[in-house]
């Protein structure tokens, strides 16, 4: 492990692989979405299998986080790393050359599963390898390519579906991750760090059993629930899904008794700094995610803008979140405790400025770009200072821990974002309209603010909290070198 702020030898290389490998995977959630005319158009795919190539891909990616972040823990984080791209790579090329909408389907399947075993491993790897001022570096630099790679999918997307290259249509949104994803295994393999021998602990299958049920339960409702009209299953599925947590939470604490190594360190989540962490960034991850699809059905289905147009919109809010994290990196360490609950607040009144603004008849143009960027920069520094303070709260001894149950919250913050509030906003707009538009985002982005507001308080919850006595320390894996 390095000490103090000098940066590990090879340390942009090695951070080029892992982000890389993150973006690729961050980028497959949101680029198919534009291209699902197209896919319908060339494989004539019913409703129903779009909407399984779209979620597909979401579902495994959320459901397999955890799990993956131990199997990074148990098995070697480069190893898993450099499998989870494989299979992504892999499943890419499946993905482009699929003649049939089943095959799609299975293709994008198995391609979430590769993504959440790559990217478990990236968060865990920087608190393990990096130290002090170089982690807050390596931090800074992660927030900036998961906030660029949500629409920088649909930017992308819209642009090779529309270049129609050598008649491919939608093809080359999975194609494109072929060179890449080849490049960046063979920069993983020469720069990572070397994995120690396996863990002799065996993989907690009950924990991941029943874990994988409950984030099904809990997830694939608020998927597809929306375009289903909300009908009985999906509550009876929510129910059911509170159901399986308590059962995991039974499981995992029988495994611990034994001696066995659980899939989450339930001790963890009875620290307050570690669960107000969680709950400020899924909350504010809601906002976000929610802000990315009303925002392009505002701005296309109400106001009649182009595709290109509402991507490029939110250049401002990517770019302003962009350079937040990079930038707190080197600010002392007395500011950036007050950064994450700070900038929550930002997030909230540029969500209270668009609003005014739209009551004002300010509709879109500079003002909405503008307030668009205050908000990326106070997320962004929401998002850096609130991680910034999880992994430094936490030991690196419980880094699977960190990294499993962060992406976790990350994906389903912001799948419920988009559940909840894409759902307040079509029921608000039901037949389109420009007035409508006007009003159904000025509720949402009220409504938004007021969310974010709320985050602000557990966000100064977690920064404010004494840490509680460490968890009891379960059988660990054996240490990896790069925690060594």
């Amino acid at each position: 492990m390095t000490e103090g702020t000098q940066w590990p030898r090879h340390g942009g290389w090695l951070l080029t692989a892992l982000l890389g490998g993150m973006f690729l995977g961050n980028v497959d959630i949101a680029i198919v979405n534009v291209a699902t005319p197209s896919i319908q158009q060339h494989l004539h795919a019913s409703g129903a299998e779009l909407e399984l190539i779209v979620s597909g891909y979401t579902l495994t990616y959320a459901v397999l986080l955890i799990t993956s972040a131990r199997l990074g823990g148990m098995r070697g984080y480069r190893r898993m790393f450099l499998i989870g791209l494989t299979v992504f790579t892999l499943a890419s090329l499946a993905c482009g050359l699929a003649p049939t909408p089943v095959l799609l389907v299975a293709a994008r399947v198995v391609q979430g599963a590769g993504a959440a075993l790559l990217t478990s491993q990236v968060l865990t790897s920087i608190q393990l390898t990096f130290q002090g001022g170089a982690r807050s570096r390596a931090l800074g630099l992660y927030t900036a390519v998961l906030s660029g790679s949500a629409v920088f999918g649909q930017v992308v997307g819209g642009v090779l579906v529309s270049a129609d290259v050598f008649g491919t249509a939608w093809r080359p949104i999975f194609l494109i991750n072929v060179p890449i994803g080849l490049g960046l295994i063979l920069m993983g393999r020469h720069f990572l760090p070397t994995d120690g021998r396996p863990s002799t602990q065996r993989l907690d299958l009950a924990g991941v059993g029943v874990l994988s049920t409950a984030l099904l339960l809990l997830v694939l409702p608020m998927v597809l629930g929306q375009d289903a009209g909300w009908p009985l299953w999906t509550w009876l599925s929510f129910a059911a899904s509170l159901a399986a947590f308590v059962w995991f939470a039974g499981v995992e604490r029988r495994v611990g008794r034994r001696g066995g190594q659980p899939l989450i360190t339930l001790a963890l989540l009875r620290r307050p700094p570690v669960v107000h962490a969680l709950v400020s960034q899924a909350a504010t991850r809601a906002t976000y995610f929610a802000l990315l699809f009303v925002l392009a059905q505002y701005l296309q289905q109400g106001l009649h803008k182009s595709a290109t147009y509402s991507g490029l919109v939110l250049v401002s809010w990517v770019a302003a979140f962009g350079v937040s994290g990079p930038l707190l990196a080197h600010a002392p360490a007395a500011v950036n405790r007050w950064v994450a609950p700070i900038g929550t607040v930002v997030l909230a009144i540029a969500f209270a400025g668009i609003s005014a603004g739209l009551l004002a008849g300010t509709t879109s143009g500079v003002l909405l770009t503008a307030l668009l960027g205050l908000g990326g920069l106070g997320y962004g520094a929401a998002f850096s200072g609130t991680l910034a303070h999880l992994t430094s709260s936490v030991e690196d001894r419980y880094a699977a821990d960190t990294s499993g149950l962060f992406n976790t919250t990350l994906q389903v913050g912001g799948v419920l974002g988009v559940a909840a509030f894409g759902t307040v906003y079509l029921d608000l707009v039901p037949h389109g309209g420009r007035a409508a538009a006007v009003h159904g985002f000025t509720v949402v982005t009220l409504t938004l603010g007021a969310v974010a507001l709320v985050a602000a308080v557990v966000c100064r919850l977690a920064i404010t909290s004494k840490p509680s006595a460490p968890a009891a320390a379960s059988p660990e894996p054996e240490r990896t070198k790069a925690g060594a």
